[in-house]
């Protein structure tokens, strides 16, 4: 499926190149959490070869060191990277990197909450949330929250989400599974679900300073990302997603390459339409449909973009974290 945006049209095989061939982002200023592999490497990438001025975050400084070497080399028209050590899983980590980031008060035109896990073990952050909710969800809500005051107006944030938000809806009732059996993909599909409803929430609450917020699914792509499911596992779960297929229903899956995957990312946070993306859940370059069909495999879930439960998720979030905003 494809969309236009201006005279341009775009989808599922485009490329971050294609998306914002012609775009220049000199002056911009762009944050993107997790710099040290996969996607939030080539978005920084193609960002700073466009001019924009580069914020990356990760865990692991020396690993993000040698991953954007090419991003360095790339940069023109005053374009670059700059990397800040955080750790999603540590809100201690987190907030260390906002009070920098604060006191050096440089605003931002863009905020790519990239970073994540999937599929991991059963364990806890530092901070002893479920290791998927805590890191993918409650990391991003604070950092995030905590540096809202440098979005500049016109800006946006764009959180990553996933396919994987169909396997569930968030549980407010017991986020860290403590009473309910935990699944490596529920927990992830908790966690990406999550994602969509704080874009949500953080839309309604910051468009009417001209700052928006949407949710994508980059695609299947091979990265780091699932370092943690065998290849029996992944072949698994390709053959369930195939499996089944009526007639006129989502083609066979195929993955993408990271330059797809980045693609939908720099689309919705620079070449979109910012009311026709903000609070929504983007996937192939355009704004996906509502869907409830198990068999097509494309589409968001009603309930990850159900207002009450953003709301809901945002005042539960605010408690396990113990910080207002």
């Amino acid at each position: 499926m494809t969309r236009v945006s201006g005279t341009r049209t775009f989808g599922a095989g485009s490329t971050t190149d294609d998306v914002l061939d012609g775009v220049d982002l000199a002056g911009r200023r762009v944050l993107v959490t997790g710099v040290s592999a996969g996607l939030g490497v080539e978005t920084a990438r193609v960002l700073a070869a466009h001019g924009a001025q580069v914020v990356g975050t990760a865990r692991d400084l020396d690993k993000a060191r040698r991953a954007t070497e090419a991003v360095h080399a790339g940069a023109v028209h005053g374009g670059g990277l700059e990397l800040a050590e955080m750790d999603l899983a540590s809100l201690k980590s987190v907030r260390a990197c906002t009070d920098r980031l604060n006191a050096g008060g440089r605003m931002f035109d863009l905020v790519i909450a990239n970073a994540g896990v999937m599929a991991t073990p059963k364990g806890v952050t530092a901070d002893g949330f479920e290791m998927q909710f805590g890191t993918n969800h409650l990391g991003h809500f604070v950092f995030v929250n905590r540096i809202a005051s440098l979005f500049r107006a016109g800006s946006r944030l764009v959180n990553l989400s996933s396919l994987g938000h169909r396997a569930s809806d968030v549980d407010l009732d017991d986020p860290n599974f403590e009473r309910t059996a935990y699944t490596e993909f529920g927990a992830y599909g908790r966690s990406k679900t999550a994602n969509v409803l704080f874009a949500v929430e953080f839309d309604r609450r910051h468009k009417t300073q001209g700052i928006r917020a949407t949710a994508v699914h980059p695609g299947g792509i091979q990265t780091e990302l699932g370092r943690h499911m065998s290849p029996e596992a992944i072949q698994l779960l390709i053959e369930r997603m195939n499996a089944g297929r009526a007639p006129g229903a989502s083609p066979a899956f195929t993955y993408k390459t990271i330059p797809q995957g980045a693609a939908t990312t720099v689309w919705a946070g620079v070449v979109a339409d910012a009311d026709a993306v903000g609070g929504k859940y983007c996937e192939d370059c355009h704004v996906a449909e509502l869907v409830t069909d198990p068999d097509f495999r494309g589409g968001v879930r009603p309930y990850a973009l159900n207002p009450d439960t953003a709301r809901a998720l945002w005042a539960k979030s605010e408690e396990m974290v113990g910080e207002t905003f």
